[in-house]
């Protein structure tokens, strides 16, 4: 369903003397006819922007119910005045907008008029009507001073940003680099610690090796000694008592 904002409280328009109510939803009636009809009329703009929600509702309910259900009828019925308006909401319209998932109308608001009444007037119209477009007016800024100093600011800060970048990704490129190559030169250093421990271990064992082979040796030269100075004395304690 569609939502569009409105106001709390109507609007003051004037439709005439002494016509109160009825006088306003006959305004809105006409204007909403003239739409279905013309496709693009011009009130004033508090006009158009009441008859406006009359106008998107009509057209909602002829879409969602068809020309079957009773109370769109009757609905349609009321606000269109001319009754062959009838035959072009549901035969033309409801066909055109069936896939619209937006609004169904355009409002805008045209310029005051002077000398003139003094109300602002605009232009209320269907989507894909067979009028020239309205092509609201816009300013090109492009080319003003300031706009071209901050277009060429915002580039220099988009380049900056880039080279920026480009030259963190190849630090850490570089870092990864240079952790590859310490991590190869600890390897290295730690395998060099291993091989100098390695030899120096072997050198104090073959040193300890070597001490107790000497040790060996001198203990069995001693007891050779000991032998042979107990050998020689008997021998010469005999001689003595043979005498």
């Amino acid at each position: 369903m569609l939502r569009f904002r409105h106001r709390m409280h109507p609007r003051k328009i004037q439709t005439g003397l002494s016509e109160g109510p009825e006088g306003r939803l006959k305004r809105m009636r006409q204007i909403v006819s003239g739409l279905i009809r013309y496709e693009r009329v011009e009130p004033t703009f508090a006009q158009a922007d009441e008859a406006r929600q009359y106008a998107e509702r009509l057209l909602y309910l002829a879409i969602k119910n068809g020309d079957k259900h009773k109370e769109t009828m009757d609905m349609a019925d009321f606000w269109l005045l001319e009754k062959d308006l009838i035959h072009k909401l549901f035969k033309v319209l409801v066909p055109r907008y069936q896939s619209y998932t937006t609004c169904f109308t355009d409002l805008h608001k045209l310029a005051v008029e002077y000398p003139g009444q003094g109300f602002p007037r605009a232009v209320l119209e269907l989507r894909g009507n067979p009028w020239p477009p309205i092509v609201p007016r816009q300013r090109d800024t492009r080319y003003l001073l300031s706009n071209i100093l901050l277009a060429g600011a915002r580039k220099d800060y988009h380049i900056s940003k880039q080279k920026a970048r480009e030259q963190h990704q190849q630090e850490q490129a570089q870092g990864g680099h240079d952790e590859v190559l310490s991590s190869g030169r600890g390897e290295m250093v730690e395998s060099s610690q291993a091989y100098q421990s390695s030899a120096s271990s072997s050198s104090v064992d073959t040193g300890l090796s070597e001490m107790e082979g000497d040790d060996a040796r001198s203990a069995r030269g001693s007891s050779v000694d000991a032998s042979s100075f107990s050998a020689s004395s008997t021998s010469s304690s005999h001689r003595d008592s043979e005498r």
